[in-house]
């Protein structure tokens, strides 16, 4: 039976006859069974398959998310069976018991439990999950927590937790065993191991909402209860070493974490909104910045421009693009190339996101006027080889950056424009003279990123022939492309995508554009001229990424129709 049940998911489409066998192979080297097996690596849901097998061995299944069980039927199988076994009782039917197993072929659990309940049992079908969750609802909580658990604790409690007095060091276990605290925590380690870049707790008039940025999306999680969220903000900015007393003036601060024996920043933000103190907390994780050129997902002949351009002894280097495009760890990256004992790298950051071992780093400090004009005025007297400047804002850092590449340093530095050649606009808007841009760029980077097609669970696919239409694509490129989608499994959430990967857009400068600089010709005909030079726009590369199966063209029209081109 276990076989025909089996082989119905392959007929059913629900998994390929090598997913099986690969989930044959883990369930031998891990010692489970095959149903776990194809859960774990994505290719089924939890609960698709526990219908399955419940429609295939004949048996109801249930939902057990809510479910009240009476106390005395939970009291007829001892905590050590139901947590041992993964199975749960859900009612006394005559003398017959009825429980809920998340594997019905584990034929060893079913003559145990008849075995020791010495009584005749009935078989219900529900995930591991739910049976799991159940089970801590049920029999008390176990070692593992979720926020989930946590938020039904202070449903079921009374107790006032918007106190905001921090503890003494005397009752330091007891804070960290505090409901509040075990929250804090649990929605820090949740959203990292959802992969998300940032956590979003907003107040509102009647509710908090609590959502995580996922692959650029942002997904809404359970909520907490309103009268939580005082004291919520108060432990994460007494995380974060903030005024916990001050809640009219926005603030900021950083959040230091280990997570599954991985070390996390948190660069937390707090402002004041009109139904209270709205927080971000961005997750900095520093084995991102840990990449290579050749990982950044550069085209080959972007590759070897960008290396090239690194190279040089002097100039200025630009990298645009809005926040969250991947800007830190382009530059980053570069720096970490660079990074060597006969080379003097000196950042300004505002703030310093990663802390990159060899190299000074120094962070903006607005209310005692240490900006980044003043600190790239001092970091020249320290005879760097090297310079990067986080972000040029105004006029002054621009002079000033200027003036550091025409010295005979290599300047490395971020604006926020939509595409490589509004940089250059972008920079004489500011009041920098076009004879002074023309003559320290050197190259002009811009980045986006772009969701990546989930492994688990890609197929391949044949675009739409608007999809063709909209991009030119000809038909060679159809042909030799390798269309892939993602059709949604436990891996991805669902969504088809599961990471990200970045899109470029490098101009170099040249001296026809230099002269067109000079002359404050508009982006649109720098633009022109670039492409004549070779130049790939963000779109093009955006769409070369889903012509290998990377992205999908889905994405690159997203980009295309935020561009603005």
């Amino acid at each position: 039976m276990a076989d025909d049940y089996l082989r119905k998911l392959i007929k059913d489409g629900l998994i390929s006859k090598d997913q099986l066998g690969e989930a044959e192979d883990l369930g031998r080297s891990m010692g489970i069974s095959i149903s776990d097996a194809l859960i774990k690596l994505g290719y089924v849901g939890a609960s698709e398959l526990g219908q399955r097998q419940a429609a295939a061995f004949g048996y109801q299944y249930v939902s057990l998310d809510g479910m009240e069980i009476s106390s005395g039927v939970i009291g007829l199988l001892p905590e050590s069976v139901a947590r041992e076994n993964i199975v749960i009782p859900l009612a006394m039917d005559d003398d017959r018991l009825k429980i809920a197993i998340s594997d019905p072929m584990n034929y060893e659990v079913l003559d145990k439990l008849r075995f020791l309940l010495n009584r005749d049992i009935d078989l219900a079908v529900a995930s591991k999950e739910s049976i799991q969750n159940a089970i801590n609802r049920h029999y008390g909580q176990s070692e593992t927590e979720s926020v989930d658990s946590i938020l039904l604790e202070f449903t079921e409690t009374a107790i006032d937790f918007t106190a905001t007095d921090i503890p003494s060091s005397a009752a330091t276990t007891a804070e960290e065993n505090a409901p509040i605290v075990r929250l804090a925590n649990l929605i820090v380690s949740e959203a990292v191991n959802m992969r998300a870049s940032d956590i979003h707790i907003e107040p509102f008039e009647d509710k908090v909402r609590v959502r995580y940025r996922i692959d650029g999306v942002l997904v809404e999680r359970d909520s907490p209860p309103k009268r939580l969220h005082s004291a919520l903000i108060s432990r994460f900015k007494i995380m974060g070493n903030m005024d916990i007393a001050e809640k009219r003036r926005p603030q900021d601060g950083r959040i230091k974490t280990r997570i599954n024996g991985q070390d996390f920043d948190l660069r937390v933000s707090i402002l004041p909104t009109g139904f209270g103190q709205a927080i971000v907390m961005r997750i900095l994780d520093r084995n991102n910045i840990k990449v290579g050129i050749r990982s950044l997902g550069l085209s080959d002949e972007n590759y070897r421009r960008f290396n090239n351009t690194i190279r040089r002894p002097n100039g200025i280097f630009l990298v645009t693009g809005p926040t969250g495009s991947g800007k830190t760890t382009t530059l980053y990256s570069a720096l970490g190339e660079m990074n060597r004992p006969d080379k003097k790298i000196i950042t300004a950051e505002d703030p310093v996101e990663y802390y990159l071992p060899g190299i000074n780093q120094v962070e903006v400090k607005a209310d005692i006027g240490l900006n980044f004009a003043r600190i790239i005025r001092a970091m020249l007297r320290q005879a760097p080889n090297i310079i990067l400047v986080g972000e040029i804002r105004d006029a002054e850092t621009a002079q000033m950056a200027i003036q550091a590449s025409l010295t005979g340093h290599l300047v490395f530095s971020t604006l926020h424009t939509n595409d490589a050649p509004s940089s250059i606009t972008r920079l004489i808007d500011m009041g920098v003279e076009p004879f002074l841009v023309a003559s320290s760029i050197v190259a002009i980077m811009a980045q986006r990123l772009v969701r990546t097609v989930c492994p688990k669970c890609k197929e391949p696919y044949a675009p739409d022939p608007s999809e063709i239409a909209h991009f030119a694509l000809t038909p060679e490129q159809v042909a030799g492309a390798n269309f892939m989608r993602g059709k949604g499994c436990n891996h991805c959430q669902q969504s088809g995508y599961r990471g990200r990967a970045a899109v470029f857009e490098l101009m170099m400068m040249n001296s026809t554009l230099r002269e067109m600089t000079f002359k404050g010709e508009p982006s649109q005909s720098l633009r022109r001229q670039a492409r004549l030079f070779g130049m790939k726009t963000l779109v093009e590369d955006a769409v070369d990424k889903a012509l290998i199966g990377k992205s999908t063209l889905l994405e690159a029209y997203k980009l295309d129709k935020g561009s603005g081109h």
